[in-house]
């Protein structure tokens, strides 16, 4: 019988030619290291069925029985009634139907198919560098109980991941899980809306599996799924639970257009001022995980900058039957989905926008999830409904201890109740921001940007994501161009 996940010996792929890439990061070959499951093959007779020690992927934290619903029971006691004894050759039983993830009209089901396959891509050096180490220990033997069968792809330098998107063939796979930080999923998802195949490419469905410092997007998944806050090995045990029971829900994208005429696609975050100083500049405290942005933290605090810009926003009560006069962006380039609520930079935002005057700021943050790490919940008030945002920004004349006060709140989601006058929060679904004295850097879902105009909008459902259904997401119906089709509620998984 062979193990899954076999150390393989290193592949140097040469690009077939299928599509060029953008002309700037292009790159003819690149050296490739992965790790192949047997089961990829089409011979998953051999995958070992057996429960692991600690049993079948049990989201790891207090009372978790207690906590557990109608359909986690039900999963439990399935587990414990047949997970101890193999499942027979695959000669001697009926194959189980394949369900497709796309449907004829192209967009995926709720469900990810039995069997399944995955590419996983991994980050060696996110966090404290232990991502590969933790695949081993605490991802494979779940997967090859759920009847997943993987590629692992070790990322080797900054965009690699972005360049493997440009030329993947992705009908191989049923889904992509990016086993890093929240960098690695900004890379995945920016090298999927890059390709020529984009509309059809970003439909497919993908997992975050934390590795990473932050681990924010993750932290927001599990917190949708109901599970209770966690870190660690325990929060990448509950999202590779999430992973085998197979589960889809459509989250939000955000699109941002900066004055140099970049195009730039967040899944998660774009900050301003505070909180990117902190994100970027902890960079060099890497190897102490998420421990780096306490750090960074207190080493802001202690020289604490002021921001100047403007910053104007759609609030998300305003949206209905409101357009822009000029929609123009959506001639200017094909590549990506049309963004009706902005006009261009060098005009003023529209009559129903919301102005802040020029002033000194703190900190400005467009935030799409629930979390900002795995330890800070920013985003208590729920999850936005599909289209809109949650924003918030700080203005200048804030204390050090008021604002430590914020962030040591912000990890049990209390921030909201310190009753501080200089912060600010409203529900959005586009908003402008204009830095007037240059100081400052962006940082999207983490990654350093340079500090410039930029303006974004939300695309409601754009992408789906290895998620528990649950009623807090509130999700709204996707305009008639982006609907998914109409799929009854998911059964219990087998």
């Amino acid at each position: 019988m062979r193990t899954p996940g076999p150390i393989c010996t290193p592949r140097f792929l040469v690009g077939a030619g299928r599509w060029a890439g953008p002309p700037a990061a292009g790159a003819a070959s690149w050296a490739q290291r992965s790790l192949e499951d047997p089961a990829a093959e089409g011979d998953d007779a051999g995958v070992p069925t057996a429960r692991t020690p600690d049993g079948e992927g049990e989201p790891h934290s207090q009372h978790r029985d207690a906590r557990l619903g109608s359909t986690d029971k039900k999963l439990k006691a399935g587990a414990t009634a047949a997970g101890s004894a193999p499942t027979a050759p695959r000669s001697s039983r009926q194959p189980e139907p394949r369900v497709e993830v796309m449907d004829p009209a192209g967009g995926p089901r709720n469900l990810l198919p039995r069997p399944c396959r995955v590419l996983v891509l991994l980050n060696p050096r996110g966090g404290k560098g232990k991502g590969l180490q933790l695949f081993r220990s605490h991802v494979q033997p779940r997967l090859a109980q759920a009847d997943v069968s993987y590629r692992l792809m070790l990322t080797e330098r900054r965009n690699h991941a972005r360049e493997l998107m440009w030329e993947e063939e992705l009908g191989r796979w049923d889904a992509l899980v990016v086993m890093s930080g929240d960098g690695l999923m900004h890379e995945v998802v920016n090298g999927l809306m890059e390709r020529p195949d984009w509309e059809t490419a970003i439909r497919k469905p993908l997992c975050s599996l934390p590795a990473g410092s932050g681990n924010a997007l993750a932290a927001s998944v599990n917190h949708y799924a109901g599970y209770e806050q966690v870190t660690n090995e325990e929060l990448l045990n509950n999202c590779t639970l999430l992973l085998c029971r197979r589960r889809l829900a459509p989250m939000n994208l955000l699109s941002l257009r900066m004055a140099s005429g970049l195009r730039v696609f967040s899944v998660l975050s774009l900050a301003w001022g505070f909180i990117a100083d902190v994100d970027i500049e902890s960079e060099k405290f890497r190897r102490l995980g998420e421990m780096r942005f306490t750090v960074g933290t207190l080493l802001r605090l202690a020289a604490l900058r002021v921001y100047r810009g403007q910053l104007a926003y759609l609030p998300a009560e305003r949206v209905a039957s409101k357009v822009p006069a000029t929609p123009a962006l959506d001639r200017q380039d094909q590549q990506g989905p049309v963004d009706t609520h902005l006009v261009p930079l060098e005009e003023p935002v529209p009559a129903h926008w919301t102005v802040v005057p020029e002033q000194d700021f703190v900190l400005v943050l467009a935030l799409l999830h629930s979390h900002l790490g795995s330890e800070m919940f920013a985003a208590p008030m729920g999850h936005r409904a599909a289209g809109a945002m949650h924003l918030f920004y700080v203005r200048a004349g804030v204390s050090r201890a008021m604002l430590l006060r914020l962030f040591l709140a912000m990890e049990k989601g209390r921030h909201m109740e310190c009753d501080c006058p200089y912060l600010v929060y409203v529900p959005v679904v586009a908003f402008r921001l204009e830095p007037k004295d240059g100081k400052g850097m962006f940082a999207v879902d983490g990654e350093l940007m340079v500090s410039e105009a930029v303006q974004g909008q939300v695309h409601p459902n754009y992408i789906w994501m290895v998620s528990e259904p649950s009623s807090r997401l509130e999700p709204q119906p996707p305009p008639p161009s982006q609907q998914p089709p109409h799929v009854p509620p998911p059964e219990d998984p087998v």
